[in-house]
């Protein structure tokens, strides 16, 4: 695996990152601690070294999970974990992105991962209540404390990320310098705003979800999935997202490697530096997907893969794009301006 920088950092991750949302068998799935730590091994002997938690996650078992398995070589690995999601505790502020609840999840989280500090803190949700000042004076506090390192933030929308950035630049505080997202080939929304918003600040895209829930591996092709189970109409199972997978499948089949590999060959070609979330029920589905940096896609696979999942990008994007918009605003010389 090779290492890329996070953002505007010195910070070395793996182009793969680990997502532990399934260690553990609170919330009725999940991988119990042998099959988590399985994976936890077999992502590190590949070379990687970046993990993605949360304080919700399973309740809590997925930071304890994390940080037993990282003991005795904690120095290796970066350890991403979030706040803002309930965290077990009672009444408003157990939850949302107020100071109050960032000094206490950060407090909770460091003790589950049996650490004195957390590489990449993110900020999980909007709340659109928060003001945006408070947020970013508490977290710049918690790096100058030494108790986070670098700053995160994840679903929330591109308005908002550019303004506390651009905030704490003013300010003199530390600013994100990853962004969370659900990204796929099934789910190409972010490429409005917030895609855009992520190169011109030169955030990192750490996508969740880059298989869609499982849907790019094929499996929902079929009627039913293994469990015999119909899989509702969603975005991951309609019309498009059928034929954005046959597509994903026919690539792997000309390939000889699974969907799967594809669909996350996909993310990590992008122009941008985007680093996929992976995780999984088992060491032995993360083992597949953790071959995609193994696999190399042409030029003509990335178009008939952009092709296939194509959006529409909307106003402005639409109109600017136009050719008798772009001949005036540019006098007929667009054409002839090197971009």
């Amino acid at each position: 695996m090779i290492y890329k920088t996070l953002g505007k950092s010195g910070l070395r991750v793996s182009e793969l990152c680990l997502g532990t949302m399934t260690f553990g068998t609170e919330w009725g799935y999940g991988a119990d601690k042998d099959e988590a730590q399985k994976q936890y091994h077999a992502f590190k002997d590949l070379g990687g070294n970046f993990i993605d938690t949360a304080n919700l996650y399973t309740n809590g078992t997925s930071e304890n999970f994390v940080g037993s398995f990282t003991q005795g070589h904690r120095e290796e690995m970066v350890i991403a974990t979030k706040y803002s999601l309930k965290t077990g505790g009672n009444g408003p502020n157990a939850a949302g992105n107020s100071r109050k609840s960032m000094m206490e999840s950060v407090e909770g989280s460091l003790k589950r991962l049996k650490t004195d500090y957390i590489d990449l803190f993110y900020l999980h949700a909007w709340d659109f209540l928060t003001p945006i000042d408070e947020i970013m004076r508490g977290l710049d506090d918690l790096v100058r404390q030494g108790k986070v390192l670098y700053l995160g933030i994840s679903d929330t929308p591109a308005w908002i990320v550019s303004r506390a950035n651009t905030t704490a630049e003013l300010m003199g505080w530390s600013r994100f310098i990853a962004l969370q997202v659900e990204y796929s080939l099934i789910q190409r929304t972010p490429e409005r705003e917030l895609v855009p918003m992520a190169n011109a600040l030169g955030l990192s895209i750490t996508p969740w979800a880059p298989l869609a829930g499982g849907a790019l591996s094929g499996k929902y092709l079929n009627p039913e999935t293994a469990e015999g189970r119909v899989v509702p109409d969603s975005v991951r199972r309609n019309e498009r997202a059928t034929n954005i997978t046959k597509v994903v499948v026919q690539i792997a089949e000309e390939k000889q490697c699974t969907p799967s590999q594809v669909a996350l060959r996909w993310l990590l070609q992008k122009p941008e530096t985007t680093i996929p979330i992976v995780g999984a029920r088992s060491a032995a589905q993360l083992s597949d997907s953790l071959q995609a940096y193994n696999i190399k896609l042409s030029a003509t696979e990335i178009d008939r893969l952009n092709e296939v999942s194509a959006i529409e990008l909307g106003f402005p994007y639409d109109f600017l794009a136009q050719e008798r918009v772009r001949d005036i605003l540019f006098n007929g010389y667009y054409q002839k301006i090197k971009k």
